[in-house]
């Protein structure tokens, strides 16, 4: 057949009357494909050899089955065929019957005029087009559609960015019917090493044949390339498509089909183009969210490495004091924190003691906490032991321009114990009041039969203004004298903010009541713990105790210094 004839639509004409089947014949033979049947069996079996017809004519009166069931007998098969039936007689029932179970586009009466006919026939072949050619949008737009859905869906499943590559490469592979595909990963203009893969026949060693060339004009000109080679007996087809987004290639997805069963039509590879645009899109967010994997790790590493610093400035040991016991911890809520303290022993003998809070969390606070530790240390190393106001005040004077322009501040106890006199000075700049209290007397008490503890908490109540609030800090220095036995406690607030959870048990309330009744620890709550505290005192053993007591999650810096005289 001459490709001028597989240009043409197909018609069939069927009838009994051999002269009626020529005339017909002879009419159409020039424009279309003409194909006779002498009846409607014989019409059936040639259906199923040559396929669908663009157009059916056929007679209505034929022996053994009329025309009318013929024509609804090809309904199913062939939905798009236009059937036009030929009819010696009106008879009203026998049209309807036709246009209804037949689904015929048009009757015609015999004799018919030629002309007539011609015209009919035209506009059924016209009408099969547009049906054919509306059909196969829509199926291009169902399957498009399919796709997109298929590649949208296989993204959202795949857990990191390498599977969700190799689910691209897999999906187009398939749905393509593609003998092998590759999909390599570009970074600028380069290809990088990593490359995913998919072939049909997963026995065969895989291979993408005349590679290197075609991906080089791809990548420079950022368009599709095809390549046919007609070897005999060996054809194939090489299709290289650059998967761009926002004017960037993100990848480059090779397609190698072997065979030429079922060769990619023009609008196959604009489909495949159209699936690699989404595609596209979605290895630009993958990189970006593996992008931000990576940074999110490195940051995290990054923040080890400054807790690990922190916790390094902050003091590890000190020299044993006579007659005293100094215990302090420091635990951030993130992985950097404000909090601080800080243990110096003058030459001269004197024992200085801080506990610092810089207002927020993270990483801005661990930076004011480093460089309020630099200055407080360069201010306690005087040759002469100074004042803890002083220091305070000159605290101020250096940090209160950059706390200020930050909208923080800190708030810190620091004192001076001078063993020789027991004498504790202090100075506050709006930290939690420190708490003093016999410990040896509470536990004397706890072990007398009684079990009458009256022993009352000290609060030392003299404070000023925290750090950065005014341009000059002035406060008084509280003094006082320490008893053998005697323990001072400073804390920052996340220990006295801590989340209370009261248990059924304790509280007298049921479970349903019981959300409704936490609260903070306070200085209240932490002094019936510190009641409780055995000889000798133990700030783990207290640290302990207050997380037993409150939300298993750390809200706030937690930090506690003790110093017990002997």
């Amino acid at each position: 057949m001459s490709q001028a004839d597989q240009s043409r639509l197909k018609l069939m004409v069927v009838d009994d009357e051999p002269d009626n089947l020529d005339l017909l014949y002879r009419t159409f033979r020039r424009d279309f494909q003409v194909f006779k049947a002498d009846g409607a069996v014989s019409a059936l079996n040639l259906l199923k050899t040559q396929g669908e017809m663009a157009v059916i004519i056929s007679d209505q009166r034929m022996p053994l089955m009329n025309g009318t069931e013929f024509l609804s007998k090809t309904v199913e098969r062939f939905p798009d065929t236009i059937r036009i039936l030929l009819t010696g007689y009106t008879d009203v029932e026998d049209l309807v019957e036709a246009i209804n179970s037949g689904k015929v586009f048009k009757y015609i009466t015999k004799p018919w005029n030629p002309e007539n006919l011609k015209a009919v026939v035209q506009q059924a072949a016209d009408t099969y087009r547009v049906l054919k050619q509306r059909t196969h949008e829509l199926r291009r737009a169902l399957r498009r559609e399919e796709l997109f859905n298929v590649v949208t869906t296989a993204i959202r499943e795949s857990l990191d960015y390498q599977s969700m590559l190799q689910t691209v490469v897999t999906m187009i592979g398939r749905n393509f019917e593609a003998t092998g595909c590759l999909l390599q990963s570009v970074d600028g203009e380069q290809l990088l090493p990593e490359s995913f893969f998919y072939q049909a026949d997963r026995q065969a060693a895989f291979s993408i044949p005349h590679t290197a060339s075609i991906l080089q004009r791809v990548l420079e000109s950022q368009k599709t390339e095809i390549v046919h080679d007609n070897t005999p007996g060996h054809p194939s087809v090489y299709l290289v498509v650059p998967l761009i987004f926002q004017q960037q290639i993100m990848a480059v997805l090779s397609l190698y089909q072997q065979g030429s069963e079922h060769p990619w039509k023009p609008e196959d590879i604009q489909l495949i183009e159209s699936v690699g645009e989404q595609a596209a899109l979605a290895i630009s967010q993958a990189k970006l969210y593996q992008s931000t994997l990576l940074m999110a790790q490195q940051m995290r590493d990054e923040l080890q490495v400054a807790r690990q610093i922190q916790n390094n400035l902050l003091r590890q040991s000190w020299p044993e004091v006579e007659g005293a016991r100094v215990q302090a911890h420091c635990y951030p809520a993130r992985e950097v924190g404000g909090d601080f303290f800080e243990v110096y022993v003058h030459p001269q003998g004197d024992v200085w003691l801080a506990v610092g809070d810089v207002s927020g969390k993270g990483v801005p606070a661990a930076l004011f906490m480093a460089s309020a530790i630099s200055i407080l240390r360069r201010e306690l190393a005087q040759e002469s032991s100074p004042e803890p106001e002083i220091v305070m005040r000159n605290l101020n004077s250096i940090m209160s321009d950059d706390l200020f322009s930050t909208n923080c501040f800190i708030t810190m106890v620091l004192a001076r114990y001078t063993p020789t006199s027991r004498q504790f000075v202090y100075a506050n700049s709006g930290h939690i009041y420190p708490i003093v209290w016999s410990h040896r007397l509470v536990v004397e008490q706890q072990n007398s039969p009684e079990k009458n503890v009256t022993v009352e908490p000290n609060y030392l109540k003299v404070r000023g203004v925290p750090l950065g609030i005014l341009p000059i800090w002035k406060a008084n220095a509280g003094i006082l004298t320490l008893n053998p036995g005697d323990i001072v406690l400073l804390t920052s607030d996340g220990i006295t903010e801590a989340t209370v959870i009261e248990t059924p048990a304790r509280s007298g309330l049921t479970k349903n009541e019981e959300s409704r009744t936490n609260s903070m620890l306070g200085s209240p709550g932490l002094w019936q713990l510190l009641l409780e505290e055995p000889e000798p005192f133990d700030l783990t053993n207290l640290l302990a105790h207050i997380r037993e007591r409150t939300n298993n999650v750390q809200e706030d810096d937690q930090t506690i210094l003790s110093l017990e005289v002997l």
